[in-house]
């Protein structure tokens, strides 16, 4: 069985999914954001987090997460909040707009993966997450682009 050539596959796949979607953002009319952001934005849909819990799933140094909060703010996807549970602390939380993206970043993943689920049908498109589910690490993402 041939599997030295898999890891590039996967990673092609990823990119190839990546780039549709950040294509399909654009598209929609969100150019001011990169991939990057879709990644921070998806642990900031499940409730918000502090820079630090944002860093930690990004796998970046908290001064990179800081970094790209602050752009958020200033493009208006994120605002900052206080911590219901740690004075200290501010909660970063999506904004309308930045819910907005998120949105068109779920349609834009409809459309790169309907195409998949034509090619390879959608059992094998299924078996394939699957598979993935039960491989991939949870949590935390190192968005390379």
């Amino acid at each position: 069985m041939e599997l030295l050539d898999l890891p590039a596959l996967v990673l092609g796949a990823a990119r190839s999914l990546v780039d549709g979607i950040d294509e399909g953002v654009r598209a929609r009319g969100f150019a001011d954001v990169r991939p990057a952001h879709g990644f921070a934005f998806v642990r900031l849909s499940h409730g918000g987090a502090t820079v630090m819990q944002l860093a930690e799933y990004l796998d970046v140094t908290k001064q990179a997460a800081s970094q790209m909060v602050e752009d958020l703010v200033t493009k208006g996807y994120v605002e900052r909040r206080p911590h219901p549970d740690d004075a200290r602390a501010r909660l970063v939380v999506l904004t309308e707009k930045g819910w907005a993206c998120t949105r068109a970043a779920t349609d834009a993943a409809d459309e790169v993966l309907r195409p998949w689920a034509e090619r390879i049908g959608p059992e094998r498109l299924a078996a394939l997450r699957a598979d993935l589910a039960g491989l991939a690490t949870p949590g935390r993402l190192r968005p390379a682009w």
